[in-house]
């Protein structure tokens, strides 16, 4: 792993609600963050989104599995995430897997998220989730 993704990934699993103000410390003002469900635009809009994440979900656990530098300032973390969120999985624990992708000079100006979507929120709400994974055995 690049010294750069090393200590990124160490604190960035350190973030929680009363540490969000390191956040300036990862990301260049001018950050862009997208994921599946949103994109956000600035530091202080990612802050936000940031603060919204800690304040709904709890016990978040990001686990950083591997890590891939395939540019000088840009690569890859592989990442399992684990939260319990009350509206989810009837507030049991949630474990989603994933990768980001990242651009970076000193800082990261470009984070953009990979993970199913599906497996993050439709298969943990209630009478939906039951009838996709349903669906997804038939399949299978």
């Amino acid at each position: 792993m690049s010294a750069f993704l090393q200590q990124f990934a160490e604190r960035f699993a350190d973030l929680d609600a009363d540490r969000l103000d390191s956040l300036q410390n990862l990301y260049s003002e001018d950050i862009i963050f997208r994921d599946p469900l949103h994109q956000v635009e600035g530091l202080p809009s990612l802050t936000a989104y940031f603060a919204q994440l800690y304040a709904n979900a709890q016990d978040i656990r990001y686990t950083f599995i591997g890590a891939d530098e395939v540019a000088p300032g840009q690569g890859y973390l592989r990442w399992a995430l684990r939260f319990r969120h009350p509206r989810l999985a009837a507030g049991r624990p949630v474990n989603l897997q994933g990768c980001s992708y990242l651009q970076w000079r000193e800082r990261v100006y470009l984070h953009q998220d990979y993970f199913d979507a599906g497996a993050l929120l439709y298969e943990n709400i209630p009478v939906m989730g039951s009838a996709i994974r349903w669906l997804k055995g038939r399949l299978a």
